[in-house]
């Protein structure tokens, strides 16, 4: 019983290693809840979970394995996500000066923003060519003298998910409480997040480009 507990508890502690630290998907999640609303960062947040869950399905099926041997794909990858990233970075700075939407819907272009940009994210590439590798094979992890051994593996999958699916639903809800009591928070938000993408977007072309160079 305590080795599934510790499994489901590993697994969560992974999932908010990828979904917690800021960087541009935090930025798209954040732009959407201070802009239109917690359904809408919820949303986006689904959006980029919904790109781990392919990320899943390939390291399974061995294709992260592949790219992990093929360095000029990643640098392509890269390449693609920086250009989204500045893509981005300039519709969040022209919806910064758009009025707060306060009714609380989406109408879904959050998720497929968020779904695009997570697939050529390089941090989620990386996260899931190292960290996301181990996921798989739970067996290799030993904690406190116990191994998440035979059962681990389908707990620890499901922690995981849960890990993010509780960042992606608090995330935006502390944005929007915090939204309720600061004036013009929300387009600083926006600012910020048009910053931080700008900022990674030419971080990865450069790489990308020194990488294919």
């Amino acid at each position: 019983m305590f080795a599934v507990a510790l499994s489901m508890v590993v697994g969560a502690a992974l999932g908010l290693s990828l979904a917690a630290p800021p960087g541009p998907m935090n930025a798209v999640i954040a732009e959407e809840s201070v802009l239109r609303g917690w359904r809408a960062g919820f949303a986006a947040g689904l959006g980029a979970m919904s790109a781990d869950a392919c990320f899943f399905v390939l390291a399974l099926l061995g294709v992260v394995a592949v790219v992990q041997d093929a360095p000029t794909v990643r640098a392509v990858m890269v390449g693609v996500g920086g250009l989204l990233m500045c893509y981005f970075a300039y519709g969040a700075a022209r919806g910064a000066s758009q009025p707060l939407t306060t009714a609380g819907g989406s109408d879904g272009k959050g998720f497929r923003k968020a779904f695009a940009l997570a697939l050529t994210n390089p941090y989620q590439i990386i996260w899931w060519l190292t960290a996301g590798v181990g996921l798989l094979d739970p067996t290799a992890v030993h904690l406190f003298g116990h191994t998440l051994a035979s059962g681990g593996g389908p707990v620890t999958i499901v922690g995981f998910f849960g890990g993010i699916l509780l960042w992606i639903t608090g995330f935006p809800a502390a944005l929007r409480a915090a939204g309720r009591k600061v004036d013009r928070f929300g387009a600083v938000v926006a600012y910020l997040s048009a910053l931080v993408l700008a900022g990674f977007g030419l971080s990865f072309l450069w790489s990308a480009a020194t990488a294919l160079a």
